[in-house]
């Protein structure tokens, strides 16, 4: 992963300690991940990265390849979409904006080069320029109860609705849904310098880790490197949270995300989870249940430190497992997942979960 030099210098004057190229804490990981589920706090984002798309044939090539309608982006309304194989197996999940008349595509920087040479190889003839311009922008991250009254004291404009976004002063503030009221705020280096210094005196920094659990508790999908292909877009509840249109046309995978809309043949849904056990679930990993025996019944999408020891996780899991309630890690004797509950409503076929 790459970051902005500049950027990188002054975290790491700012107290931030690195590891695997990311911000891991800044002095007090335990404190950090208990302040992260209550409090107000803040933390570099640079373990995603951007591609922006430009020309006038971006928004139609863009419609073209992912899973949502991209007509409805605007400099005020983002959204999110998935990038898939022509079997429907998703590649990439993009959080997608608007700024400067360009669009841009974040996604988790490991799987920036593989997803940005494929997107290149279709442009073909049309009018677009695909760059990676994670190292030119600065991403923040804030969470907490009190954070839109602070954005709104340090002078920038505070979206109300998820997934909507405005630029003000070159700040492009975007709003994420999920339990826990939580922003993004994209910028060049000096003005995000600035900001930082700022949003700290009434923030907590914390690592980049406390992030990805606040996607665990919104419960929202991402693809890494361990599950790509592995997941149909509704099998991660990406119709859930808005990253599927099933009336804006043809895109790879299409068919199969549209049969298995239209015909009813989703087997699988994601649902959180907490697991007692020394060693983290990497993405990928298998999920056991009585009623599969000794085949898997789930895969692991993320996983993160849990708030009381253990991981907190989401996997993508079958529908009929997730009924009978039991599921193992790893193998069918490993350590056994307790279920949690969604922040959204979860369709278990003819009947509905607060799981």
């Amino acid at each position: 992963m790459q970051m902005n030099q500049e950027w990188l210098e002054f975290l790491k004057t700012a107290g931030g300690v690195l590891a695997d190229g990311e911000v891991s804490h800044f002095g007090d990981s335990q404190l950090e991940r208990h302040r992260v589920a209550t409090g107000n706090v803040v933390t570099d984002l640079s373990h995603l990265s951007l591609i922006r798309a430009t020309g006038e044939d971006a928004g139609s090539f863009l419609q073209g390849q992912l899973s949502n309608d991209i007509r409805l982006v605007s400099a005020t309304s983002g959204e999110i979409a998935a990038y898939c194989s022509p079997q429907g197996r998703m590649l990439a999940i993009f959080r997608i904006f608007i700024r400067d008349d360009s669009y841009f595509l974040q996604l988790p920087a490991d799987l920036m080069e593989p997803t940005l040479k494929r997107l290149r190889m279709f442009v073909l003839r049309a009018k677009v320029t695909l760059e990676d311009v994670g190292t030119q922008w600065v991403r923040i991250g804030v969470a907490g109860p009190d954070t839109a009254d602070i954005l709104s004291a340090v002078g920038l404009s505070v979206p109300d609705l998820a997934n909507a976004c405005v630029t003000h002063a070159q700040i492009t503030v975007l709003r994420f849904a999920g339990p826990v009221p939580r922003f993004e705020l994209i910028g060049q280096a000096t003005a995000m310098m600035r900001l930082w210094t700022q949003l700290r005196a009434r923030l907590l920094p914390v690592g980049a880790s406390s992030w990805s659990w606040l996607d665990l508790a919104a419960a929202t999908p991402t693809v890494l490197p361990g599950t790509v292909e592995q997941f149909v877009p509704q099998m991660a509840n990406l119709d859930l949270v808005g990253g599927i249109s099933f009336n804006k046309g043809c895109y790879p995978g299409q068919e199969i995300v549209a049969r298995m809309h239209y015909l009813g043949r989703l087997k699988q849904r994601m649902v959180r989870a907490r697991v007692q056990t020394e060693i983290r679930p990497q993405p990928g990993a298998p999920v056991y249940a009585p009623d599969f025996v000794e085949q898997s019944a789930g895969t692991v999408v993320d996983s993160q430190s849990g708030l009381e020891g253990g991981f907190d996780l989401l996997a993508v899991v079958q529908i009929s497992s997730i009924r009978n309630g039991e599921l193992h890690l790893d193998s069918p004797s490993g350590p056994r997942l307790t279920l949690l509950e969604m922040p959204y409503p979860l369709e278990l076929g003819s009947a509905s979960a607060g799981i």
